[in-house]
């Protein structure tokens, strides 16, 4: 019995209560970026203070592009937003070598704020305000242009999508597709829309309740092909 009572330690190590908040900036309007809840960008954290090559550990940035994780453990990071539709702030050569990095080292410990400045491939804006029409349609306009002025990330644009649900977390990952209308474009045919107002309607949806409605607008990037966005929209069909 004493034998097998000693092979038992106490562990002693405090929870991790440690946060980490911040922004993923857009550098065209200097706003948080617009991204997916649980399925866009994401966080990727390296602690190095016990190892040059640790694994690393990763948390979502909300869909208004803000992040906020409050269980790290103190120590020295490694800092990188990585998956989103903008030009990557790690980037390397045909030969594996890094020549661009824009990741962030820095101690955490207590409430450690960050913010990141990034070139989005398309920065999508609402023109006007949705109207909602007789037949319960929705007709919104928007438009797109570049987020970026380097020329080996702009791409071509590949489609936008007019996303419905029924609660706030709407995107690629949320939508009603009974409600909700894409448009596709082939070769640089969506590249003569960049700067234009741009008309979708959404198909018809039941009345007497409240939809959240947003834009996409896709290139055909070579990382993820993730949807840039516009903000969320709230409409009610009577």
């Amino acid at each position: 019995m004493f034998t097998a009572n000693s092979c038992f330690k106490t562990d002693d190590y405090g929870a991790p209560s440690e946060t980490l908040t911040g922004s993923i900036i857009d550098s065209v309007t200097g706003l948080p970026i617009q991204t997916e809840q649980g399925n866009g960008i994401r966080i990727r954290l390296d602690e190095l203070s016990w190892s040059s090559n640790p694994v690393p550990q990763y948390f979502w940035v909300m869909q208004n592009g803000n992040f906020n994780d409050t269980k790290l453990f103190t120590g020295y990071y490694r800092i990188t937003p990585v998956d989103g539709p903008f030009v990557p702030l790690i980037q390397q050569d045909s030969n594996g070598d890094t020549i661009v990095n824009n990741s962030r080292m820095m101690e955490i410990n207590g409430v450690t704020k960050v913010n990141f400045m990034v070139e989005p491939f398309l920065n999508v804006q609402w023109v006007g305000e949705p109207v909602v029409n007789a037949d319960s349609t929705v007709t919104v306009n928007f438009k797109f242009t570049r987020g970026t002025t380097n020329p080996d990330w702009q791409f071509n644009v590949t489609d936008v999508y007019l996303f419905v649900s029924e609660v706030p977390y709407v995107g690629n990952s949320n939508f009603d597709s009974r409600y909700s209308t894409q448009v596709t474009y082939s070769g640089t045919a969506g590249n003569a829309l960049l700067g234009q107002t741009i008309t979708i309607n959404t198909k018809v949806m039941p009345g007497s309740r409240n939809y959240y409605i947003r834009v996409g607008a896709r290139t055909a990037d070579n990382v993820q092909k993730r949807y840039n966005y516009t903000d969320v929209k709230m409409v009610a069909i009577p």
